[in-house]
């Protein structure tokens, strides 16, 4: 049975396909959040503390940690990447004891963070192309760590699936010719919007089937490309999810966080309540209110997505007697209900004489 290990000072994660979904939080990137960008590139870290933690407690396997910034004063990637990648790691594994995950197209930062992170991370990435086949798999080799290999090559990225897997399958072979064994590739087949392909969901299904049982290989995808451009994404990264993993996925790198409920939204709902006449008691707080008028909340909290996750878990026989559905689904008693059943009594139901 194919087994990816990760692994940090102190945890382990297993990626396989006997195992529960492996999450790997994606948020500590700066691609397309300009706030965070211009954060580290002044040397503040406060946003990255913050999404450390709340995806650990949104229940992240693992951390993909990105620091692919472009630097007002400097522009070269190569220069100013790999000591940002060095204190970022350094950063989120004094704070969380999840295995990491280290992304950069930089090699130069991909060593970087090898050099200072802790266990056997999992690093992102290797394509089909030439030149990166050349700069990333010495590096896989001597640092023994697991990679993720993304199904293009020199050509680009095709549509045709079989074309995608071909690229998968060479790069396994061509790892093969490095001592890397095939339980360290974790291949992502590359997910295709839906919204501009139909046949993307049915394309990834087939992929990841044949990707487990032609190669013997983990999988994982960027699971939010698949409602990339359309309404309610939630709803259908929150049916992608379960399908993929019935296919055989074993992992994805996703935001396992919903994330908290602007002050600005609050006043505005505050504001049309008010406009219709009712009475907002003074003492009210804020997460009070938000919870009332079902707007979600003030803090950082488990996505639908993971809800998926573990509903399909239990499913999959890979949540033993639901332990961990339970727990998720678990509300906290309120003030004098301790120990109640379900029926508010105590000792719950009551058995007939």
């Amino acid at each position: 049975m194919t087994r990816t290990i990760v692994e940090s000072k102190s945890k382990t994660a297993i990626i396989g396909f006997d195992q529960p979904f492996c999450v790997i939080g994606e948020r500590i990137n700066p691609t397309g959040r300009k706030k965070l960008a211009a954060e580290l590139e002044a040397g503040d870290f406060s946003t990255v503390e913050k999404d450390a933690l709340a995806q650990v407690a949104a229940g992240a396997t693992v951390l993909d940690v990105n620091a692919g910034v472009v630097y007002n004063s400097n522009p070269d990637p190569n220069e100013t990447e790999p000591p940002l990648m060095r204190k970022v790691i350094e950063l989120v594994q004094g704070l969380v004891d999840v295995p990491l995950c280290i992304d950069s197209s930089v090699p130069g930062a991909l060593e970087a963070g090898l050099e200072v992170c802790e266990g056997r991370p999992l690093l992102n990435s290797v394509t089909g192309e030439e030149e990166r086949l050349e700069q990333i798999l010495p590096l896989v080799k001597k640092y023994n760590v697991p990679v993720v290999a993304i199904s293009n090559d020199d050509t680009g990225i095709s549509e045709d699936p079989d074309v995608r897997f071909a690229v998968a399958k060479k790069i396994v072979e061509r790892a093969a010719d490095f001592g890397i064994p095939a339980h360290d590739i974790v291949v992502d087949p590359l997910v295709m919007p839906i919204g501009a392909m139909g046949t993307a969901g049915l394309q990834v299904f087939t992929l990841v089937r044949r990707l487990r049982e032609e190669l013997g290989v983990n999988t994982t995808c960027g699971a939010s490309n698949i409602s990339f451009g359309l309404p309610n994404r939630h709803g259908i990264n929150n049916a992608f999810l379960p399908m993929a993993m019935g296919a055989g996925m074993t992992s994805a790198i996703m935001n396992p966080v919903t994330l908290p409920i602007t002050q600005t939204k609050i006043a505005e709902k505050k504001a049309e309540v008010e406009a219709a006449g009712i009475v907002i008691p003074a003492d009210m707080d804020d997460e009070t209110f938000v919870q009332l008028f079902g707007l979600g909340s003030t803090k950082p909290r488990p996505g639908k997505e993971m809800e998926a996750i573990r509903a399909a878990n239990f499913l999959t026989d890979n949540d033993p007697h639901g332990s961990e559905w339970i727990k998720f689904n678990k509300v906290a008693p309120k003030a004098g209900q301790e120990g109640r059943g379900r029926a508010g009594r105590s000792g719950g139901r009551r058995r007939r004489a």
